[in-house]
């Protein structure tokens, strides 16, 4: 059903795109209604408007806050056209019907980006506009709602199309979009509540989150997927690509995987290479390239197409080694001129910069069906306080470093976990297994593969305890002298005196650092 829009109510903080949308309006005799600014703005460009407050006959009170809830405006968003007792009531009312509504809210997440003043932030919480968008959307049969200025071209369009009216298959759509706007603006406004009254589990809670775009597919090719924005700076995500195709799916998925590890390595430089969301070798050092040339080596064939992240800015020297290798992505804190040159003769290698990326969210979410988990994340390293070592040999202060290393890896390895590292460097890194023993066997295998020499005097890290004493024993019998994990097993002495026997040091954390 093509309706006629002769009434138009237009109230805009966001006034940018108008003239065309005016112009159209103007075309097919269409009567503007509109108030404050946006009333001055489109007198200023010369078209015709109706001032709100001369509509209603009621003058806007309270600096503002009460404008358009007024009985004339709502009555004329709500009333159903083809109801007989609606038609009279409005009839002797002298309402005139309000068949199009052009509204975009006060700027409330601009204002929470830049003011920590909670006066501000609760001014710019918009009730009127709010109000009118869920009539008009709510009463979709008989009225226009356009909640977004990239939807004024459509609407252009569909007035050009039909003469100056809108059709129904039009209204929904623009009603379920002006529907998805309410929720996500009222979820802001909650979780900004929340966050200022430190509230991390509400009762209800909601999730808002913007398109940034949509993805070719996702995990696997016969999956749709798009990519959201959770923040009050909904237009990017804080890292910027420089080169190479489209990121897919599984790119942000271990681009995010880096950026946590990276997070976690703040005193030297860090190198992180990550495959299928899991760490497959991390290094810190002092000297760049050694870090990166620690890390990549560490497992050089599951880094094969894998993403690597650095936090630090890339040289043409480590340029010039990522260049000898096939990768999806390389993240850094800046790339210098030099090593642009060299990465982009890689077309698809897709290079991010990530030196203004800030991490946000203190929770992760894991969500199934009709159902979801949230959590704290996962930032404890080492609780110094709980750290204690239970074998008749002590670490001195390097190794403790280094244990601290190990441990902090650990937690981002999917679980059953083991890291062995020597010097800083992961060297042999056994993920995701069901049992803590394979584990251990093929971190092992790794080292012995690609960097055997090293695994003397390694230190092994365990995300949980050791069920049964095989695993050390194993660890123990490839080179590993100090081995940190959890503890708290019903075996933890059997565990304790295989340790002490075989003259290694051992350390509990009394942390635990499953990631499922």
């Amino acid at each position: 059903m093509n309706l006629k829009i002769k009434n138009a109510l237009i109230s805009l903080s966001d006034k940018e795109n108008i003239i065309p949308l005016l112009k159209i309006l103007s075309k097919f005799k269409i009567r503007i209604i509109s108030s404050g600014g946006t009333y001055k703005f489109i007198k200023k460009l010369g078209y015709a408007c109706t001032e709100l407050s001369k509509f209603t006959g009621f003058k806007e009170m309270l600096d503002g806050r009460v404008k358009t809830l007024h009985p004339k405006i709502h009555a004329g968003i709500l009333h159903d056209r083809q109801n007989r007792t609606h038609k009279n009531e409005m009839f002797k009312n002298k309402f005139p019907p309000i068949d199009l509504i052009v509204v975009n809210f006060y700027p409330f997440q601009n204002v929470v980006q830049n003011s920590k003043n909670p006066k501000s932030i609760i001014e710019n919480i918009d009730i009127g506009g709010p109000t009118m968008v869920r009539a008009a959307a709510k009463n979709f049969k008989n009225v226009a709602i356009i909640t977004n200025k990239n939807d004024y071209t459509l609407l252009i369009r569909e007035l050009e199309k039909n003469n100056g009216r809108t059709s129904l298959n039009f209204r929904e759509i623009m009603s379920s979009k002006a529907f998805g706007l309410t929720a996500y603006y009222d979820s802001m406004i909650a979780n900004w509540f929340n966050n200022k009254l430190n509230i991390q589990f509400p009762e209800r809670r909601t999730i808002f989150g913007k398109k940034l775009r949509r993805l070719r597919y996702g995990e696997n090719p016969h999956q749709e997927s798009c990519i959201y924005v959770n923040d009050y700076n909904d237009k990017e995500i804080g890292f910027t690509q420089l080169n190479g195709k489209e990121l897919s799916f599984n790119n942000y998925n271990d681009i995010f995987a880096a950026l946590d590890v990276l997070k976690s390595i703040n005193k030297k430089a860090g190198t992180v290479v990550i495959k299928h969301a899991n760490p497959c070798g991390v290094s810190e050092s002092k000297n760049l390239l050694d870090s990166f040339k620690n890390a990549y080596n560490c497992d050089p064939l599951s880094a094969f197409g894998g993403v690597i992240g650095c936090n630090y800015k890339i040289n043409k020297k480590i340029a010039f080694e990522i260049s000898k290798n096939f990768l999806e992505v390389i993240l850094a804190k800046g790339f210098d001129k030099d090593s642009l040159k060299i990465l982009k003769k890689k077309k698809n290698l897709r290079i991010i910069d990530i030196s203004k990326y800030r991490p946000k969210n203190n929770s992760s979410i894991k969500s199934f069906d009709g159902s979801f988990l949230i959590q704290s994340r996962d930032k404890i390293i080492i609780d110094n306080k709980k750290l204690r070592c239970v074998t008749k040999l002590k670490p001195n202060k390097k190794e403790l470093d280094e244990i601290k290393f190990a441990f902090n890896i650990s937690k981002f390895v999917k679980s059953n976990a083991i890291v062995i590292c020597n010097n800083f460097s992961t060297i042999g890194i056994g993920a995701g297994q069901p049992s803590r023993l394979d584990s251990c066997k093929i971190a092992i295998q790794k080292v012995k593969r690609f960097q055997p020499k090293k695994i003397r005097n390694s230190i092994a890290a365990s995300d949980a305890f050791f069920p049964f004493a095989d695993g050390i024993k194993t660890l123990i019998k490839a080179g590993v002298k100090i081995i940190v994990q959890p503890g708290g097993s019903i075996r933890d002495k059997e565990v304790i005196n295989v340790a002490n026997k075989a003259k290694i040091k051992m350390l509990f954390t009394g942390i635990r650092h499953f990631n499922h």
